[in-house]
């Protein structure tokens, strides 16, 4: 169980990175909010307890790799990255901008922390299985986690990976998913439904672990458990809010690839820093 200091602590991270990726997809103009939001608690609890990483020294070999297939929301990548050391957090502020490092979608090489190129979706999974399997031949200790969002379930190609991942036994892969149950064109179970998502992942050979996103016990949890399991791969379903954290954001698609006005952005912050004084103060 969490010490109250510990979650305070986390939960202090995932406020300021909250608001960092708020703040910096205003100021872009573009991007994908409700995404970034409803994961920001599994990247606080990755990049703050579990990963094995040095954030000043980036390309440590002993490092784990982190691939987020889902690129569309990596503002929550670069702001957690900055949140943790690997860069200056005013660079933010240029997400977007030609000639910028922050650009739409994660790019190989371009910021320190970034481990993959991605952009099609359904294409990460493919990249994380084939450098944990890497890994593995080599004997070498590194884990490989992979970050998607539900949505890019529907691609065949995931499929296919997750064939190849239980049958290498990828005991070094953990997989997250994030479960918030839209896509840019509506709700995922009308617009092709995935339901009973954990059963056909556990029907392709595969250790299912299904959780609350939001809750960071349960994420560090699961993710310690996956670490241990010798005979696989985990994948992890974080049931996650969309826009966690802006009431007016939650649970609406049309925040898929939308972002804040000046005024909802006030608002916005606003609203998690008076949520994160009154969970602190139960």
């Amino acid at each position: 169980m969490l010490a109250p200091h510990a979650t305070h602590h986390l939960q202090n991270i995932a406020a300021s990175i909250r608001k960092d990726t708020i703040l910096m997809l205003q100021k872009a103009g573009s991007g994908h909010t409700a995404g970034a939001l409803g994961m920001t608690d599994v990247f606080s609890a990755l990049y703050f307890v579990l990963l094995n990483h040095r954030p000043d020294e980036p390309n440590w070999p002993g490092r784990d790799y982190v691939f987020l297939s889902s690129g569309h929301i990596n503002p929550v990548l670069y702001a957690t990255l900055s949140e943790a050391g690997y860069f200056d957090k005013q660079e933010l502020s240029t997400l977007r901008q030609i000639n910028s490092r922050l650009q739409g979608h994660p790019h190989l090489g371009s910021l320190p922390g970034i481990e993959s190129t991605s952009g099609p979706l359904g294409q990460g999974l493919s990249q994380a299985a084939g450098l944990a399997l890497g890994l593995k031949m080599d004997g070498e200790p590194n884990r490989v986690y992979c970050l998607m969002s539900d949505a890019e379930q529907q691609e065949g190609q995931v499929w296919e990976a997750y064939m190849l991942i239980a049958k290498y036994r990828l005991n070094n892969l953990t997989i997250f998913i994030d479960r918030n149950n839209i896509q840019i064109g509506g709700k995922t179970e009308d617009v092709m439904p995935l339901e009973s998502l954990s059963a056909k992942l556990k029907n392709f050979g595969l250790r299912v672990s299904e959780i609350d996103g939001h809750n960071f016990e349960e994420i560090i949890d699961a993710a310690k458990e996956a670490q241990s399991f010798k005979e696989g791969a985990t994948v992890i379903i974080c049931n996650t809010t969309s826009g966690k954290g802006v009431s007016f954001m939650e649970n609406k698609f049309e925040w898929h690839g939308k972002v804040p006005d000046e005024s909802q952005t006030r608002k916005a912050i606003e609203e998690i820093d008076i949520k994160l004084r009154e969970i602190q103060s139960e």
